[in-house]
């Protein structure tokens, strides 16, 4: 009997072993998150770098990327399609610094201020201008990853000093054209895309105007709009730029400025690498950029950049923030600006030397500042139709088919009927 007990006893000693070890490898296992990430195309190995660093600071929680189109646009409503259907299929996503709003609106985010509170997140160390954009209905909708902001470009061989104005830009321009071989003073995005609206809300800003104010009221139809329409449409029309300029987007504009073919371009700092590309560009070593110059208000740069948002149905709401803090902070924006060649968000970081060294535009005082001064497009819901508008009346302006008085009173009455329905 007592052999039969001892025998028993061991099997229930043995049973329970395996019990614990079942049970503690389950535990493990359902501590194990995969997290799903999309972005659009990234030809660096920023993204690569990024997605390592953070995993190997959170072993437990492993990133799936997927990578979706190139073209925002593409992208935006493959987003819609699959948070639409309450998917929880992405967890964490990238999004174009227009979406913010939209989404919330819509629902299909979640709200990151109980993690920003909990977390204790200073948001005063990223740039105004990216705040501005993430930010609907008093609540923080996405973190801001990387940003962008338009820039002057200019032939350092022509140009002694960038002009600091729209007038003095004119001028210059009319006088340098034809020199050196070039055959414009000056390009800008005008073809009508969402580049003509990015211009269009640096000339109604730097004159003082706005689309929508703080409140997300329409503004657009005030004098301060119509100067900043008016010199736009003046400069369109004058003949210093391209006959075909209102076909011109950032591609035609790149051509230009790196073929030696105009002494002044409005492009997003990406231009800086191409143009010092040897085998490409032809301007090599002539190259500067400063501020957009100024209207009777102030220079005006419109944001561009991306953010990143959490899907709202997320099984691991947790673990995303995680990884979109990682992403947005010093640490993983640090990686992206130099592994990846996107400007950062938090405006220290253009401080770090490591950061400075990896682009001449991030070591430059005059980029800083136009992030610090850097505005958003219309934050709006309906941003979607409030472009489609704008594209529409400006273009007519430009082309001389309306007066700017004309087009910024149609934008008013368009863009509140818009408003007004949502």
């Amino acid at each position: 009997m007592e052999k039969r007990r001892g025998w028993m006893m061991a099997i229930l000693i043995s049973l329970l072993a395996v019990a614990g070890c079942s049970s503690s490898e389950t535990s493990k296992d359902e501590d194990e998150v995969t997290l799903v990430y999309a972005r659009g195309v990234d030809t660096t190995v920023g993204n690569e770098k990024l997605i390592e660093a953070f995993e190997k600071e959170h072993p437990n929680i492993h990133i799936e990327f997927r990578e979706m189109p190139s073209d925002s646009g593409q992208q935006h409503d493959q987003y819609v399609t699959t948070f639409s259907g309450k998917s929880s299929e992405i967890d964490v996503f990238d999004a174009d610094v227009v979406w913010p709003a939209e989404f919330a609106q819509a629902g299909y985010v979640m709200g990151l201020d109980r993690f920003i509170e909990e977390e204790d997140i200073d948001m005063s160390k990223y740039f105004e201008g990216t705040v501005e954009s993430v930010t609907y209905s008093g609540r923080t909708w996405a973190m801001p990853k990387f940003t962008d902001a338009g820039l002057l470009y200019y032939r350092t061989d022509l140009v002694d000093n960038p002009p600091e104005t729209w007038d003095e830009l004119s001028d210059m321009a009319s006088d340098l054209n034809g020199q050196e071989g070039t055959k414009f003073g000056y390009v800008m995005q005008a073809n009508q895309y969402e580049g003509i609206v990015v211009n269009a809300v640096e000339f109604i800003h730097a004159y003082g105007g706005q689309v929508l104010d703080e409140n997300g009221q329409v503004v657009v139809d005030s004098e301060e709009a119509i100067a900043g329409i008016q010199k736009m449409a003046e400069i369109a029309q004058s003949n210093y730029v391209p006959n075909n300029i209102l076909n011109f987007t950032e591609l035609e504009t790149e051509t230009a400025f790196i073929q030696g073919n105009t002494v002044f371009a409005r492009n997003w700092p990406y231009m800086q690498s191409s143009s010092a590309d040897e085998e490409r560009s032809k301007v090599v070593g002539d190259v500067g950029f400063s501020l957009l110059p100024s209207g009777d208000a102030q220079s005006a740069s419109t944001l561009g950049g991306w953010v990143t948002m959490i899907n709202k149905y997320t099984e691991h709401p947790e673990e995303a923030w995680e990884f979109v803090k990682f992403m947005t902070g010093m640490e993983g924006q640090k990686i992206s600006a130099i592994e990846g060649g996107v400007a950062p968000t938090i405006e220290s970081l253009y401080e770090d030397e490591s950061v400075k060294e990896a682009s001449p535009v991030f070591a430059n005082e005059a980029f800083v500042e136009t992030l610090q001064n850097a505005v958003p497009r219309p934050v709006s819901p309906n941003y979607p139709k409030i472009t489609d508008i704008i594209q529409i009346e400006v273009s007519k302006a430009l082309a001389g088919d309306q007066t700017p008085e004309q087009a910024v009173r149609a934008m008013q009455q368009e863009i509140e009927a818009v408003v007004n329905d949502s």
